[in-house]
């Protein structure tokens, strides 16, 4: 009778995680289904996809266990033929893993189906994810590293001097125009992190700018810049443009790589449609950038 009573519960117990795993199945296709309408530049959902791909590969295998140890439940964290207490420091640690192993799998069946409904054959092998060395000159002896920690150490919304009209509000911020608002928008839906006008330090100026956006691409580890002018007059359109291309090259920044510029002046409107062809150049462009002495030519 006990012999039937634990082929019972070990049924039952399989039965219970082949609902689970196609409860994630269905979840993770049921997700892609709401993208499928959204436009990723091709070479830029190559990257995520290379990507996730990769991360999966470097990343072990995590079960969370539950054991009895003198009747009583424990939880432990399975790696392989290791066991460790989910509360010891290795546990937690792998218990993070554990997280972002499950993080990627689910985005990775995400951007493939994606891929899979849009273009045909494999995602492209060139867009390849790397860590890109790209450095902004700050002063004549200085230059700070583009990658996440300068892009967590700015501050978010940071230009206090200039009123903003409270009229184009997105997610907690307002923005100066509707065209940022759509930029902001944009960025969000493509799961791109950013910062609205922070500070930045360019070599030649006195004081800091506040770009319009700085976003981080997770894939490369690197910042690109984003400025958007939305002067109609087109005397102060071509001074400000010319100033601000001049103040980024000095400081070591390549135009449409570095950074973007978009406009939006009389005769020829923003389109945010634009926006995404812009994204996809610069990536692509900075996968392939030359590797110098182990680092990413800057």
């Amino acid at each position: 009778m006990a012999i039937f009573a634990l082929f019972c519960l070990s049924v039952f117990v399989v039965f219970c995680r082949i609902c689970s795993q196609k409860t994630d199945k269905a979840a993770a296709y049921n997700c892609s289904m709401e993208y499928l309408d959204r436009y990723i530049p091709k070479e830029y959902l190559a990257l995520k996809i290379n990507f996730c791909k990769r991360r999966l590969e470097q990343l072990p295998k995590v079960k969370l266990c539950e054991y009895y140890v003198s009747g009583v439940a424990v939880k432990r964290i399975t790696v392989g033929k290791h066991r460790y207490n989910l509360a010891s420091a290795t546990g937690k640690k792998f218990y993070e893993i554990g997280i972002e192993r499950k993080k990627r799998e689910r985005q990775l069946q995400i951007y493939q189906t994606i891929w899979d409904s849009h273009y045909n054959g494999e995602p492209l092998t060139e867009c390849a994810p790397r860590n890109i060395t790209r450095t902004l000159r700050v002063s004549s002896d200085k230059r700070v590293t583009l990658n996440k920690a300068f892009f967590d150490s700015l501050e978010n919304d940071a230009n206090k001097e200039q009123p903003k009209y409270k009229n184009y509000y997105f997610n907690g911020i307002y923005y100066r125009s509707a065209a940022e608002r759509d930029i902001a928008i944009f960025y969000t839906e493509m799961g791109i992190p950013f910062k609205y006008e922070p500070n930045i330090t360019l070599f030649g100026l006195n004081k800091p700018i506040h770009t319009d956006f700085v976003i981080y691409i997770e894939e490369l580890d690197t910042c690109i810049f984003h400025e958007h002018f939305g002067m109609k007059d087109s005397s102060d359109y071509l001074r400000t443009t010319k100033v601000k291309y001049g103040n980024y090259t000095n400081a070591g920044l390549i135009p449409e790589l570095d950074v973007l510029f978009t406009h939006d002046v009389e005769d020829m409107p923003f389109d945010i449609r634009y926006l995404p062809a812009k994204l996809n150049t610069a990536i692509y462009g900075l996968t392939l950038m030359p590797v110098r002495h182990g680092v990413i030519a800057s």
